[in-house]
């Protein structure tokens, strides 16, 4: 006979909600899946990329770590601006080598040799000639026998010399034919998803020839005529070549939308001198000046590289050792078993896992994806509506980019712009973190109340007290903010943080040992792919701003806006952060809104930290902002939902996060800029204002729902307990007052309630 008790207790087992591969990595539809051979090459250049970075950040020069010296090839700590080339020609290679021009149908979609394959392996004639010069040059430069001039080599290519008849004929125009005819190529070219194309390897190819020509050219005296009428012609097809390249690899990586808007920004550049208002620029820029101008550290090499070459490639490392490790599924056990017996209780797991996840994952998309596969199902088998559960895994995991101490990677941009120290950023996003997070759970716990939903039972979670026995697995986390607080810079503190997770996975079943770290830093190299393409196609759109000085002309339009009213000023920079945000990544979003929009708003007066936050925030928000709402339609892909009606309720979800900004303005102490008891206070009565607002939004209050006069007078109190005042803090407080008093005693009849027809 069976054992009754034993069945019920497989059972129970199997119905317990265990997190299991949160940390792995989802293969893309255009990913090529390599094998044998080709896969350990791959994994080969991964591991060789990612911890070049780590060597290179930490100090160690590669001859120093080899005892190799390589001719020809700078060491490293190599210079700043070759460590960008080299940074961004690294993620090309492997970009084009890893994602295809197309979708794949199926693992063996696609066809073998074939005449578009044939056409595209000729192109590396070309390719391999322009490289062959760029070697050359490089040895000439280094050969000692140029002239000098202020310490620094001449490379003086002008017209009718034989160096510019060699730039353009041996170098440039076989470049461009090979980039463009490759790129070309590549959208008919079909191989076997295991199989490399022909158009790709051409395109790494000239990645690296783009790479090797700049890094030996920008080593000379040449490099001070970038961005006028005299730079070198090589270096102008090279930046032509390179920014195609960016461009192809941002495509396929992060879609059609970040390309589209560059493409508008480069028409503006050259029909800039036509257009009027504004808009206009008096001079025409020339091909030659400005390519020769982007490819610097005004464009592609400035600020968004600066970022993605230091501090987000070693979060990206960081992240990629904590998966190995398996810390991803452990923190979203520890979130269910936390919160997963409140009710509603999968919609606030979604909450505290997404924001866990999210700060290091630096994609609000990338996050719902992660975590959502789980957390949505679960909301929706609770009792959400398909579209509700979409929403708030997109809201969560969008707040992640907000949350410190690594706030995706929105926190180094914003250090390297304006100079303010990467500590006090992370400290001024406290408050406004909390803000928001705690506003998404109002507004979860207020739907789930007038829904009548449970929370998860007990025999369906995991076991809080062996939970809390692993709760060292919080340690890197714990060691990277510690060692900010104490003064070590941000790429030590992640360095440290980063082996403390391989020591820690040592506690764990999960121990990490050499093949365990060396596929860490495998999966690092192919996670920072998609970051690096943005930051650098997001570096062509900075280009053209620094030139044509668009920027400044936006600047004296908020300054004229704000003669008539500085909310309308406020509220017009808004909607430009949250257009130039839409369907872009967060880092590309926010560097863009911050050079076109930040720099007005420091000109109203407003102080630099408080300028950036408001951009930072609306280009983060961006992602749950209809129409195009990124990280609203990965969820309703997961959740089966409208899209469209999913980014909908994620923006009613996350509404309080559009007010929080312009409380920056109002109230510095939401930034920590203040005494304690002003930053106290401001804290305690914006969060009672954040309650207030979702219950006015939700139509629930004091555990009743409420009647339509009555939510406007909480969206009242609430924007009065926000504004920060004293004044208007008492105000509201009594208005909420009033309210209390008329729901408990009055009780009026509330609005019809809708009826939502099952789960979906």
């Amino acid at each position: 006979m069976t054992d009754t008790n034993t069945i019920s207790d497989v059972q129970s087992a199997e119905d317990v909600v265990l997190a299991e591969g949160v940390d792995e990595e989802p293969v893309e539809g255009n990913r090529r899946q390599y094998t044998n051979w080709a896969a350990f090459g791959i994994a080969a250049l991964s591991i060789v990329y990612a911890s070049f970075h780590m060597i290179a950040l930490n100090g160690v020069s590669i001859s120093e770590w080899t005892g190799i010296e390589v001719p020809l090839l700078p060491q490293v700590p190599l210079e700043t601006w070759n460590f960008r080339i080299a940074h961004i020609a690294g993620a090309l290679v492997l970009g084009f080598l890893l994602f295809s021009a197309h979708s794949f149908a199926d693992r063996n979609h696609g066809v073998g040799k074939n005449p578009i394959t044939m056409l595209a392996a000729v192109l590396v004639i070309p390719a391999v000639v322009a490289g062959f010069t760029a070697f050359s040059f490089a040895a000439m430069i280094n050969s000692g026998t140029l002239p000098q001039m202020g310490g620094l080599t001449t490379w003086a290519a002008f017209p009718g010399t034989e160096i510019y008849q060699t730039e353009v004929y041996w170098f440039g125009l076989p470049l461009l034919i090979a980039t463009l005819g490759a790129i070309a190529l590549g959208w008919f070219e079909r191989r076997a998803r295991d199989s490399f194309a022909a158009s790709d390897v051409v395109l790494a190819l000239c990645a690296l020839v783009v790479a090797i020509y700049l890094i030996a050219i920008y080593g000379t005296a040449a490099r001070n005529s970038v961005g006028t009428s005299f730079v070198p012609i090589g270096v102008a097809f090279a930046a032509t070549s390179g920014a195609a390249l960016i461009l192809e690899l941002t495509r396929r990586v992060a879609g059609l939308a970040l390309v589209i808007i560059t493409g508008v920004f480069l028409l503006y550049t050259f029909t800039a001198h036509l257009l009027p208002g504004i808009l206009a620029v008096t001079n025409a820029y020339t091909w030659q000046r400005f390519f020769g101008h982007v490819y610097s550290d005004a464009g592609i090499l400035g600020p968004t590289t600066a970022v993605s070459s230091t501090y987000i490639i070693l979060f990206i490392i960081f992240a990629a050792f904590l998966q190995a490790s398996k810390v991803g599924d452990y923190f979203v056990n520890f979130a269910f078993a936390a919160a997963g017996r409140a009710r509603g209780g999968p919609a606030k797991v979604a909450i505290f896992a997404s924001g866990l996840m999210g700060m290091i994952n630096g994609t609000s998309a990338g996050n719902v994806v992660a975590t959502g596969s789980l957390t949505i199902p679960l909301m929706k088998k609770v009792g959400y509506h398909k579209k509700t559960a979409g929403a708030v895994e997109a809201a969560a995991s969008t707040g992640g980019q907000i949350m410190p101490p690594i706030m995706g990677a929105g926190a180094f941009i914003m250090a390297e712009i304006t100079g303010i120290p990467y500590l006090e950023i992370a400290t001024a996003a406290i408050i406004p973190a909390v803000l928001y997070f705690v506003s998404i759970y109002f507004m979860v716990d207020f739907e789930a109340a007038k829904l009548g939903m449970r929370g998860m039972r007990e025999d369906e979670l995991p076991k809080f007290n062996k939970l809390v026995r692993q709760i060292y697995l919080f340690i890197p986390i714990v060691i990277l903010i510690s060692a900010l607080f104490m003064g070590y810079s941000v790429i030590r503190a992640g360095t440290l943080a980063t082996v403390a997770a391989a020591v820690v996975s040592w506690l764990t079943p999960h121990r990490m040992g050499l093949r365990s770290i060396l596929k860490a830093f495998e999966l690092a190299g192919i996670m920072s792919i998609q970051i690096i393409a943005v930051c650098a196609c997001a570096g062509i759109i900075v280009g053209v701003i620094s030139l044509t000085g668009v920027g400044a002309r936006f600047s004296a339009l908020l300054l004229d806006l704000a003669g008539v009213s500085q909310l309308l000023a406020l509220f017009f920079a808004m909607c430009i952060a949250i257009l130039l945000g839409m369907g872009m990544p967060t880092t590309a979003a926010y560097a863009v809104a911050a050079s076109v929009v930040a720099p007005g708003l420091v000109q109203l007066g407003i102080p630099m930290l408080t300028a950036h936050f408001f951009v930072f925030y609306f280009a983060v928000l961006s992602a749950i902002t209809p129409p195009v709402a990124l990280a609203s339609y990965a969820a309703a892909g997961i959740s089966g939902s409208n899209p469209m009606e999913t980014s909908v309720a994620s923006f009613k979800i996350g509404i309080a996060a559009f007010i929080v900004p312009f409380m920056f303005f109002y109230n510095s102490a939401i930034l920590m800029d203040g005494t304690w008891g002003e930053i106290s206070r401001a804290g305690v009565t914006a969060v009672f204002g954040v309650f207030l607002l979702s219950s006015g939004v939700q139509g629930w209050f004091m555990g009743a729902r409420s009647a339509w006069f009555l939510r406007a007078g909480l969206i009242l109190a609430a924007l009065l307990m926000i504004a920060g005042g004293l004044v208007t803090d008492l105000i509201g407080i009594a208005v909420f007052a009033g309210l209390y008093f008329i729901q408990k005693v009055v009780a009026p009849a509330p609005d019809a309630q809708i009826v939502v027809k099952g789960a979906d």
